[in-house]
């Protein structure tokens, strides 16, 4: 038996269908849901023809980390977020790190957005982040924790998958100051290895883009699966021409988890190739579980002169503004 401060919280953006049945209109999946069952990502279940968040106030894990492991290197750089999540995710991803709360059961203890901000104040973060798992699957708790933290001062980011829909977007943009999202790779990876697809992906970022939320970039390479120098082509491109050339990119070693054991980690080779082709293209480009400061640093691109000192997450010198020639580093300093 739960607690008795934990109070179902009845879900957003759903519809109800006849025989006490609903449509979840959240994430791209829309899940149609029987009564007394949970959609795809296990988080909002159907109680009598009504929709309800299993992971209101519910997170399995709250941390103190550099923004810098979001990863998040344009916004706020040197400073810490308050990092929380709930279980739950609506993606099955096979290669998945954080598997045992994104995949596992539904667990946590009681905190109310109204906790989490007198923490963040109490440990004197610049931000929270919604990160770990997926913040669309706690929308609600994100959602009243953001509103409450606008007013404090305080801001708000999202690590996500981008697997989320238009009207959440937009009723979530106004408290969304940063979003990192994951772009796994092309479509035959996300459907052989997430269990979703490219496109829904690729249209929440122009959503995220229309509401000037500050936006970049993560894809984690995996060997055989986008490892290749046209897959790297075609993202830069696309960002580029979408997004803008200046939206950083993090491209992330690979390593062995979950269910896809059976690949060796990425070569940093093969990374630092990609690195370069995507440099063709965006001004901004890491290399992410390298541990190299050549790699992690922010450089400017009309002089090359270090703007961003980066050694893991060691940060040393943070200029806005290049010393040497004047050009202004896109993102958010302050």
């Amino acid at each position: 038996m739960e607690p008795q401060n934990f109070k179902l919280k009845e879900a957003l953006f759903y519809e109800k269908l006849p025989n006490k049945k609903v449509r979840c209109k959240l994430c791209p999946r829309n899940c149609f849901i029987q009564n007394n069952s949970t959609g795809f990502c296990r988080t909002r279940k159907n109680l009598g023809g009504k929709l309800y968040s299993l992971v209101y106030s519910k997170p399995c894990t709250v941390s103190i980390d550099p923004i810098e492991k979001k990863p998040l290197f344009h916004f706020l750089p040197g400073t810490t977020a308050l990092s929380i999540a709930t279980c739950g995710c609506n993606f099955a991803c096979t290669f998945c790190q954080n598997y045992d709360i994104s995949q596992g059961e539904i667990f946590g203890e009681f905190m109310s957005p109204e906790e989490i901000i007198k923490t963040a104040k109490e440990h004197k973060v610049s931000s929270i982040a919604y990160t770990y798992t997926e913040p669309t699957v706690f929308y609600e708790y994100c959602l009243d924790t953001m509103k409450l933290a606008k007013k404090a001062g305080i801001k708000n980011v999202w690590v996500s998958n981008g697997y989320i829909n238009k009207n959440p977007i937009k009723k979530i943009a106004p408290y969304l100051d940063a979003i990192n999202i994951d772009v796994k790779g092309p479509e035959k990876l996300y459907s052989s290895l997430c269990y979703a697809s490219l496109k829904p992906v690729l249209e929440s970022l122009l959503e995220f883009k229309k509401y000037k939320i500050w936006i970049e970039l993560t894809s984690l390479i995996i060997p055989g699966y986008n490892d290749s120098k046209k897959w790297i082509s075609y993202l830069s491109d696309w960002i580029k021409n979408n997004l803008g050339a200046e939206t950083p990119l993090h491209l992330s070693r690979f390593y062995p988890a979950y269910k896809l054991t059976n690949l060796e980690p990425t070569k940093i080779s093969v990374l630092k190739e990609l690195h370069e082709e995507a440099k063709k293209k965006l001004k901004y480009v890491y290399l992410g579980n390298v541990f190299d400061p050549e790699y992690e640093s922010t450089y400017c691109p009309r002089c090359d002169k270090i703007v961003i000192q980066r050694e893991g997450y060691n940060i040393g010198k943070v200029l806005s503004k290049c010393r040497s020639c004047n050009y202004v580093i896109k993102g958010v300093f302050c």
